[in-house]
């Protein structure tokens, strides 16, 4: 299945508990003022990816990483390619956490939101609100909620992660990320 991504980074210690892979999701039309990956918002930008060759990006880094992050951009504006990409992942024993600006009850509304919760083991949900800006434990703004959805993690585990992160491709590409990265232009690294 086509999926339109911004980025993959196959690993990052700044979205999420461990070291994870992060794959960003482009398209939002929530487009939420002050957001911080501006560039995500356009459906048309970014790239075209098949969900079986990001599922193999994700796997081909275990045991390695702990699990993977799915940001964006909104990943629930393309729900079919992110529950195809989840039920792949589904028996690799990694976590998944995923970043919408969609509240918990309005995902749990959407025609497959239920199955993409239920193959989810952290969902941090709701809009960015720039007045209320906090860039702690994975929040962008005070309204955002963590939300556990399995017993793989605990409060604690959210309470020290980076608030951003630089890392260098072994191609000279660098990708800043985190829910505070320092805002100057950098290329993203793609699935080879």
């Amino acid at each position: 299945m086509t999926v339109r991504l911004h980025a993959f980074v196959p690993a990052s210690q700044a979205n999420g508990p461990g070291l994870r892979a992060v794959v960003w999701f482009q398209g939002c039309t929530i487009r939420c003022p002050g957001c911080f990956n501006p560039q995500t918002h356009d459906p048309a930008g970014g790239f075209a990816a098949d969900t079986q060759a990001v599922a193999r990006a994700v796997l081909a880094r275990r045991p390695d990483i702990e699990g993977v992050s799915i940001s964006g951009g909104e990943p629930f504006e393309q729900p079919e390619a992110l529950l195809d990409l989840l039920t792949r992942l589904a028996r690799s024993g990694l976590s998944v956490l995923v970043f919408s600006g969609y509240p918990l009850a309005a995902i749990r509304r959407m025609p497959l939101g239920p199955a993409i919760l239920n193959r989810t083991d952290v969902l941090i949900a709701g809009p960015y609100r720039q007045p209320q800006h906090l860039s702690r434990g994975l929040l962008g703004s005070a309204n955002q909620r963590i939300r556990l959805l399995t017993g793989r993690y605990h409060w604690r585990d959210f309470q020290n992660l980076p608030a951003c992160e630089v890392i260098l491709h072994p191609d000279g590409a660098i990708t800043l990320t985190g829910i505070a990265p320092p805002s100057w232009p950098a290329p993203h690294y793609r699935i080879p």
